[in-house]
């Protein structure tokens, strides 16, 4: 017997409907809550008839000039602190190159000196060949465009019109950053201004002074800067050597730096006025050079002439400008001394016949004031027994001529020796023989030299001169 088949209940009859009504309320509530929806998806699709849409394309990759570069921007990956050993020699006293010598410059590019050096083996010569031949900063030492088209994919045979090639390292913005503005798609153009300064790399490099004895070390660097410019503390490494070890690399001022038809060293450029370092013999003009000037002008005084005349110096000492504070105060009482040791550096401010004869006058101490005039016990030369009368001593005047005839002169006159060297019956001469021993021997000389100074005391037809004509 077999079982008859189970009756539909109510509820199984209802639950086909009840569900398809709910799922209806489930689809308009979404559609509700995203009324966008509708409108991207566009008009609904047509019968069955229609074809579908093609698909959207994926998006293309973007090109090469999008890339964003890391290398090359900076002389260090990521922009970090340059070791100390890889700087120029002299960077640790002088961190950055002057800008009044190197100008500060503009390099839009993006170059790996660590890659082409270290990886692809090129030497400096293969970009910088001009530099072996340079003889002077006016010289174009970076290498054109077309010097790179060798090895990338770029033609710079025509540069107002260069052409990009198809590869990565062939696209302007591969080396290149940023354009002109207003240059109609032209890069942006390197800067480097002309230094102030005389260097011939031809002769450096000729005696076997490689670039990084000046530059630094560029190859384990990636962009070239201006801080792998020379350093003046580091050219002292070799202009301030002795001997033959100097060579030709004298340590003068002027042979470097540029100069005045006078000789005096320029000072003032467009981007400051050159001014000597602290670490050169401590003439820093710093706030307190007025007060350090003195020491530095006393032990070297060729040091400050090669900025500044001597009329600089009285300009300012003279008093109208500063106080004389040259001298200490008991100078009046010290300077005799002084004169007679180092009479050169006192005619370098003072007028021997006008200001040291003057003063002299005025006070009494001098050959030609009437010795009413002279204070009691006052004399400038030693008593007459030392100084003028036999025989001679550490003290007599013949020494003291021979030595220093300029500090004579400041005072007396040729006709004031001749009073007493003169032959006598000339110019009220006493005869005095003022010549050494054995003069006579080769006065022949002398007279034939300059016979001028003979007839100060002689007179041509004088018997004296005969051994000498």
């Amino acid at each position: 017997m077999t079982p008859s088949p189970r009756r539909k209940s109510s509820s199984d009859a209802l639950l086909p409907g009840w569900f398809a009504v709910l799922a209806c309320t489930v689809s308009l509530a979404f559609a509700a809550l995203t009324p966008d929806a509708a409108a991207q998806s566009g008009p609904a699709p047509p019968p069955s008839s229609a074809t579908p849409p093609p698909a959207a394309p994926p998006p293309a990759a973007p090109p090469p000039a999008a890339r964003a570069y890391t290398t090359g921007l900076a002389p260090m990956p990521g922009d970090i602190e340059v070791p100390l050993a890889l700087m120029p020699p002299g960077t640790a006293v002088s961190p950055v190159p002057s800008d009044e010598i190197f100008p500060p410059q503009t390099i839009p590019l993006r170059f790996n000196h660590k890659k082409h050096v270290q990886e692809l083996k090129l030497s400096c010569r293969s970009c910088h060949a001009g530099a072996y031949t340079s003889r002077t900063t006016k010289d174009q030492l970076l290498p054109p465009g077309s010097q790179c088209d060798s090895c990338h994919d770029v033609d710079h045979s025509d540069i107002a019109s260069v052409k990009a090639g198809t590869d990565e390292n062939g696209q302007c913005a591969f080396c290149h950053l940023g354009e002109n503005p207003g240059a109609g798609g032209r890069v942006a153009a390197v800067v480097l201004p002309d230094a102030n300064l005389r260097f011939p790399h031809d002769k450096h490099l000729a005696r076997n002074i490689q670039c990084g004895q000046c530059h630094g070390q560029v190859g384990q660097l990636e962009l070239a800067t201006r801080d792998q410019l020379p350093r003046m503390a580091g050219c002292f490494g070799c202009h301030n050597m002795s001997g033959a070890a100097q060579g030709e690399a004298r340590g003068e001022c002027t042979v470097c730096h540029l100069t005045h038809p006078d000789g005096r060293l320029v000072q003032a450029f467009p981007t400051g006025d050159l001014l000597p370092p602290r670490w050169l013999h401590d003439a820093g003009h710093t706030p307190d050079w007025l007060e350090r000037h003195k020491t530095v002008a006393g032990a070297n005084s060729a040091l400050c002439a090669s900025c500044h005349s001597a009329q600089y110096c009285a300009d300012c000492h003279d008093g109208r400008i500063r106080p004389r504070k040259v001298h200490p105060n008991d100078w009046l009482s010290m300077h005799a001394q002084a004169a007679r040791q180092d009479n050169p550096r006192c005619v370098s401010c003072h007028q021997q016949q006008t200001f040291c004869a003057d003063c002299h006058r005025r006070t009494g101490v001098a050959r030609d004031v009437a010795s009413g005039n002279r204070p009691t016990g006052s004399r400038f030369h030693p008593p007459p027994a030392e100084w003028t009368l036999a025989p001679r001593s550490a003290r007599h005047h013949a020494w003291e001529a021979e030595r220093n005839l300029n500090a004579c002169v400041s005072c007396h006159t040729e006709r004031d020796c001749a009073t007493c060297h003169a032959t006598k019956g000339l110019s009220g001469g006493q005869g005095v023989n003022p010549h050494p021993l054995g003069f006579e021997h080769k006065c022949r000389a002398a007279f034939s030299k300059n016979s001028r100074p003979c007839l100060v005391c002689h007179q041509s037809n004088d018997s004296f001169l005969r051994t000498c004509r």
